[in-house]
C-alpha cells in the first residue's frame, strides 16, 4: 500500500506503508518515504491514487502525474485555466490499472481523462462556480459534482455531458458514494447527508461537533469523517449513529482520510484507517483499537509541512502509467446554460 499527500509548501510526498520486521506474523507497520519534492507552483489542492497511478492538483492550473512503482514523476497536464479542485480515478472491478482520470476545477468544469496514456477525452461544464468535490459511481458511467453554486450535478460520463442538477438548501463541500454505489453522502458544514443513490432521498443526517473536512467510506456501511475537531469518527451509516471514534487523532485539523484495503497487501488492511492533519503527521490506525479506547497509531510519518490533501492505493498491476505524446485539443460540450 502507498500513500500520497500533498501541502500547502507545494510539495508532493510519497509513502510506502509496510512491516517494520520481515515477518508475516509482525503487527508493526512503518512509513518509508518514497520522494518528497515541490512538485507544483502553488499550494497542492487534492490527491488521487489507483493502482501504480497517482495524480496531484493545484491552484497554479495543473495536474501532475506520477508512477508509484518507480517513484517517479510523469510531469504535468496542460489543459486547464484556473485551479484544479478535485481529482478521482475510475478504476473497473476486474482491473487493478484505472481506465479514467477525472477532475474538476474552479471555474465550473469537469475534465475527462484517458490513462493509457493520459490524454483529454472530453471536458464540459457542470456548474456556474468553481467545484468543490466529484464522485465516479462504481459503473463508471456517472459522477456526482457538488458546487460554490449551491448546487449537486450529475454528469453522464459516456456521453460527457452534465444530465441532472439541483440546488441544495445550502453549499455542500464533500460528496461520495459508498463501495457498492448504492448511497452517497454530501457534507455540509458539521452536517453529513445520507442519501439513496437510486432517488437522492435522505435516509439519515449525521451531525458532528465541528466542521469535516474528509470523509472516506468503509466497509459494512461504515463512513469515516475527520475536520476541525481534530477526531476521526466512524458513523454506521445504517443507523445513523456514531460506531467509534478516535478521540484526538491529530494536534490540529484533519485534511485527508484513507480506508485501506485488503488489496493493499496487508493482512489486517480492512481494519487500517490512514490519516492525514495540517499539523504534518501522517499516521495509520487499527480501528479495532478505538473500540477499546483511544488506540496508539501503527505507524506515522512527520512530513513538518501543511498537510492539505491523503490519497491511498494498492500496487498490483503491472502497468506503468504514461503521458501521451500529444494530447488532444480541449474538446468544450456543446453549450449549456449552466
Amino acid at each position: 500500500m502507498s500513500l500520497i499527500a500533498g501541502s500547502y509548501e507545494r510539495f508532493i510526498w510519497g509513502f510506502r506503508l509496510k512491516p517494520l520486521n520481515y515477518d508475516p506474523s509482525s503487527q508493526t507497520l512503518t512509513l518509508t518515504q518514497l520522494f518528497s519534492y515541490p512538485s507544483h507552483n502553488a499550494p497542492i489542492t487534492t490527491v488521487a491514487a489507483a493502482g501504480p497511478a497517482a495524480a496531484s492538483g493545484s491552484s497554479d492550473d495543473t495536474i501532475h502525474i506520477y508512477d508509484l512503482s518507480t517513484a517517479a514523476s510523469l510531469g504535468p497536464l496542460h489543459h486547464f485555466s484556473s485551479s484544479i479542485t478535485a481529482l478521482s480515478f475510475y478504476s473497473p472491478p476486474n482491473l487493478s490499472f484505472p481506465r479514467n482520470l477525472l477532475s474538476a476545477s474552479a471555474d465550473g468544469s469537469t475534465s475527462i481523462f484517458d490513462t493509457e496514456p493520459f490524454v483529454l477525452l472530453k471536458s464540459f461544464r457542470s456548474h456556474k462556480k468553481g467545484i468543490n468535490d466529484l464522485a465516479v459511481h462504481s459503473s463508471g458511467k456517472l459522477a456526482l459534482s457538488v458546487s460554490r453554486d449551491g448546487c449537486l450535478a450529475m454528469s453522464n460520463l459516456m456521453r460527457g455531458k452534465r444530465s441532472f442538477c439541483c440546488r441544495l438548501g445550502k453549499e455542500a463541500t464533500i460528496v461520495k458514494f459508498d463501495g457498492s454505489g448504492d448511497r452517497f453522502f454530501m457534507a455540509s458544514e458539521e452536517k453529513i447527508g445520507v442519501h439513496l443513490a437510486e432517488d437522492a432521498r435522505l435516509l439519515y443526517e449525521l451531525e458532528n461537533e465541528k466542521r469535516v473536512l474528509c470523509a472516506a467510506s468503509g466497509e459494512s456501511g461504515i463512513l469515516f469523517t475527520g475536520g476541525e475537531s481534530r477526531s476521526i469518527t466512524a458513523w454506521d451509516t445504517n443507523s445513523g449513529k456514531v460506531a467509534y471514534c478516535i478521540e484526538d487523532a491529530h494536534s490540529t485539523r484533519v485534511k485527508g482520510i484513507v480506508v485501506l484495503t485488503k488489496d493493499g497487501g496487508v493482512d489486517d488492511a480492512p481494519y487500517l484507517v490512514a490519516s492525514a492533519s495540517s499539523d504534518g503527521f501522517i499516521r495509520v490506525w487499527d480501528v479495532r483499537m478505538a473500540i477499546k479506547g483511544k488506540p496508539n497509531p501503527l505507524a506515522e510519518a512527520n512530513t513538518k509541512s501543511r498537510l492539505t490533501c491523503l490519497a491511498g492505493s494498492s500496487l498490483q498491476s503491472s502497468k506503468r502509467p504514461r503521458i501521451g505524446k500529444s494530447a488532444p485539443k480541449e474538446e468544450q460540450s456543446d453549450a449549456e446554460d449552466v
